[in-house]
């Protein structure tokens, strides 16, 4: 049984408070994050923080991705993409933060583009029925090779922090963030939980308990009004 918590963007009170219930109910669990941890929220700097000291994994997601590249591959096309996605909050993070950049940098860096637990299969946007006609049917036991080909692919549309079509049924459950809904939602046909409910916009930051590839329970905690600017409000 593991945890799985949505898209955070730079809602640190918001995270705190959710990690609080889950391990309310769940005190042993194993939590991880679906990643965007930061842009559009007022803490990005204290969400990373937070998550190395309570021991919580996260996968790469593409604002993650966009705010690396921005200082340690400037030049690429996601780092000149960033400054349009809600830099400037995290930006302002980091500046009452400095210390924290280059480890925040390096740790982003390291982060798996996907977990695959007993339980489920995480990344932040899933695997895109793109690579239909590019795995084995037993791809589960071939994630190196399979690894390698994801981040070949990282800037494209169709990648695994970028995709936003249709997913590929890969045999177990998908637990994957990115797209924004007010719920959560569960596509059968793929077999994926999309759990990114808009925290940055005033909604809420939902986590899901899950075991052996079921959802068992969902945990949500309503968006604290200083995490987030009215210019995100998508929902009031």
């Amino acid at each position: 049984m593991i945890a799985v918590i949505g898209d955070v963007h730079g809602c640190y009170y918001t995270l705190q408070n959710l990690v609080e219930k889950i391990r309310f109910k769940y005190p042993a669990i194993q939590i991880y994050c679906v990643g965007d941890l930061v842009d559009r929220g007022n803490y990005s700097a204290e969400v990373i923080e937070y998550l190395i000291n309570e021991n919580i994994q996260f996968t790469k997601g593409n604002h993650d991705m966009m705010f690396y590249s921005f200082y340690r591959d400037p030049s690429s096309l996601m780092a000149r993409n960033w400054m349009q996605n809600g830099a400037i909050s995290t930006i302002d993070s980091y500046d009452l933060h400095p210390d924290k950049l280059e480890a925040h940098l390096d740790l982003i860096f390291s982060a798996s583009l996907f977990i695959n637990t007993e339980d489920c299969f995480i990344s932040h946007a899933g695997i895109s029925i793109f690579y239909k006609d590019h795995l084995k049917k037993n791809f589960i036991s071939n994630l190196d090779d399979f690894s390698k080909l994801l981040s070949s692919d990282i800037a494209e549309n169709h990648s695994i922090i970028w995709c936003r079509k249709t997913l590929l049924n890969i045999g177990k459950l998908q637990v994957v963030g990115h797209t924004h809904r007010k719920e959560t939602f569960y596509d059968s046909v793929s077999n994926t939980i999309y759990i990114d409910t808009t925290a940055f916009g005033m909604n809420k930051l939902t986590a899901v308990i899950v075991e052996n590839n079921k959802v068992i329970e969902t945990i949500d905690q309503p968006t604290f009004k200083n995490d987030s600017d009215s210019k995100w409000n998508y929902y009031l």
